[in-house]
């Protein structure tokens, strides 16, 4: 009877990161698959909360990111001319731990780099499984047989895809669709950001650091918006359009953003399944449950959902079944917590010129902040 100790992880992100190095340290054989040629850098700050903390705890990894604190504090609220009208109290959009995603990314493959084997410029083709392993085929042309996989490659997840069908049964589009890049600090904010709304548009750029660089994100609405995921240009010239005759400081966010090295554009939305495993197959992170960035809990969700999907599979020896089940109960409702907060963000996303009671009243009443985490973090101590 197989062990089910030969694992394909598809993803070098957050989740597929933190699982590779919990299934390592439980005894796994780890090999993990990335389209990119390198792990990605670049992309906006993230969160953490509550039982994220712990995992990073348990990784050895809290204090190193800890020192990544952006330690943000309030933002401005401008108008066209730059005017500020409101202060964005830090509560309603930061954690208890705020880090840029391409630092944090760093550090988890330091810590999983030694404890997998990495193929990096390669993306699945195919995926075929029965009662005793799953036989993949590479785009390289190379075919492998493991004894499970895990998708954990995100929102447009190939996994899915592959194994449980197009992409859009599963994904729910909020209306929101967003672009983050870096540019340098030329406003010289420190430890704090300028946030600029229009109808059906928002943007802000903010700064831990007056000295260094800043990161800049360009919102805009749009139920249906047709373009290549995988066209960077395309996705900069609508936005371009979009934003063209705004006021405050976008046409130089436009420029910055045209030679920007680390351009990223996506659409905010939900993964809404009601299984995120298919016989040796599962999912994580994002790429079964993606909370969208309006929830503020993504990363925190992509740790945690790793951790306890590593922890099942060890506690459940050869049945993978068994730990696919027990991964989905502890998980669920977490999840199903989050996807709300989602939700609800992306509802009150462009709100109009917000007086400053509303914003203090929103921030004092934060879902993220007033709900309590629907997970308690089971310890799974590794062999």
């Amino acid at each position: 009877m197989t062990t089910n100790k030969n694992v394909l992880i598809s993803g070098a992100g957050v989740a597929g990161l933190t699982l590779a190095y919990w299934l390592d340290r439980h005894g796994f054989h780890v090999t993990v698959v990335e389209r990119a040629p390198r792990v990605r850098h670049g992309g906006y700050t993230v969160d953490f909360r509550g039982a994220a903390l712990h995992v990073l705890d348990r990784m050895n990894l809290l204090e190193p990111v800890r020192a990544l604190d952006t330690k943000m504090g309030d933002a401005a609220m401008v108008d066209a001319e730059g005017r500020q009208y409101a202060t964005l109290p830090a509560e309603v959009f930061a954690g208890d731990l705020e880090v840029p995603k391409a630092e944090l990314t760093r550090l988890l493959y330091a810590a999983a780099q030694d404890r997998a084997e990495y193929l990096f410029d390669d993306s699945l083709l195919a995926v075929e499984q029965d009662a005793d392993g799953v036989h993949v085929t590479f785009e390289s042309g190379a075919s492998r047989r493991f004894d499970l996989l895990v998708g954990a490659d995100g929102l447009h997840s190939r996994v899915r895809s592959l194994t449980f069908g197009p992409e859009e049964r599963f994904v729910e589009p909020l209306g929101i669709h967003t672009a983050v890049f870096s540019l340098p600090n030329y406003l010289g904010l420190h430890h704090t950001g300028r946030l600029y709304v229009s109808p059906g548009k928002a943007a802000n750029m903010f700064a831990d650091d007056a000295a260094g660089r800043a990161r800049a994100a360009l919102h805009l609405a749009a139920e249906h918006l047709e373009y290549d995921r995988h066209d960077i240009g395309e996705q900069q010239r609508i936005i371009a359009e979009r934003f063209a005759g705004e006021g405050w400081e976008i046409p130089r966010l436009l420029t910055e953003m045209r030679t920007a090295e680390d351009f990223w554009f996506d659409t905010n939305a939900l993964v809404v399944m009601d299984t995120w495993a298919d016989g040796r197959v599962v999912l994580v992170g994002d790429a079964g449950y993606c909370a969208a960035p309006t929830s503020g809990r993504g990363t925190s969700q992509a740790l945690i959902g790793a951790y306890v999907l590593a922890g099942e599979l060890a506690r459940a020896g050869s049945d993978h079944t068994a730990a696919f089940a027990a991964y989905e109960q502890t998980m669920r409702p977490f999840v199903t917590e989050h996807q709300a907060v989602g939700r609800e963000g992306a509802q009150r996303f462009f709100m109009p010129a917000p007086s400053q009671e509303v914003l203090d009243m929103i921030a004092a009443n934060a879902p993220e902040n007033t709900r309590p985490e629907a997970i308690r973090l089971p310890d799974y101590a590794p062999h």
